[in-house]
């Protein structure tokens, strides 16, 4: 069997009932036969890779819902995990409508790696909004995983976790550009600022797993 032929991977969680394990070497092999080929490393490193993938794996969300399409290269990643893992999920993507002016808009390259793919449906709405429209219609049972990864400003991230565990207590958020460093490096930190402020009203309910080995960072929210 040579190196890019493996289509299928072993389930990486280990240790369900105790505290976030998967294996590594799994999850390792995983995405350098296929995520690095498919969506490379820019904008999510290896170790946000990694992340996104034990997240998927250890919790095998039912809906997963993203926004900040732009090519959909993270819509793919979603989509390339939960295929060769066998994992029975539905993927989310929402961008901005056409007309609402954003420097990072794809404009017709929206979506353009997932565009047509079974297990993946593209809106164009706020994200949020739109999110919670589609859970409310559906009314799934199984756990839900969002990908924040949209305005990563302080008040935007405040307002979009604060509406996600709202409405979704039991959650798990993925958010993107959460790499704190100190005020000196004149960094966009306030993701990082607006999750601590969130969780710190909701009574220790939530734990969380960071990147932080440099930009951009990606944390884990979950209970």
């Amino acid at each position: 069997m040579g190196l890019f032929s493996k289509k299928k991977f072993d389930n990486p969680a280990k240790n369900l009932q105790g505290e976030f394990e998967v294996n590594n070497w799994i999850t390792s092999e995983f995405i350098l036969q296929k995520l690095v080929p498919a969506v490379g490393v820019h904008p999510f490193p290896l170790d946000e890779l990694s992340l996104m993938t034990a997240t998927v794996c250890r919790f095998r969300p039912e809906l997963i819902f993203e926004w900040g399409t732009n090519i959909g290269k993270s819509a793919r990643i979603f989509l390339e995990i939960v295929n060769a893992f066998d994992i029975p999920s539905h993927i989310h993507s929402i961008d901005l409508p056409d007309d609402v002016f954003h420097n990072e808009h794809p404009k017709n390259d929206r979506g353009k790696l997932v565009r047509g793919m079974k297990g993946v449906t593209l809106h164009q709405a706020d994200g949020v909004t739109r999110a919670l429209e589609i859970i409310s219609q559906q009314k799934p049972k199984g756990k839900l995983l969002f990908l924040v990864d949209g305005d990563h400003s302080y008040d935007s991230v405040f307002k979009e976790l604060t509406a996600i565990l709202d409405q979704v207590p039991n959650a798990v958020v993925l958010l993107h550009d959460t790499f704190y460093q100190s005020p000196g490096s004149a960094y966009n930190i306030g993701p990082n600022e607006a999750i601590k402020a969130v969780l710190a009203n909701r009574g220790g309910a939530y734990k969380t797993i960071s990147t932080q080995l440099g930009l951009p960072g990606m944390t884990l929210v979950y209970n």
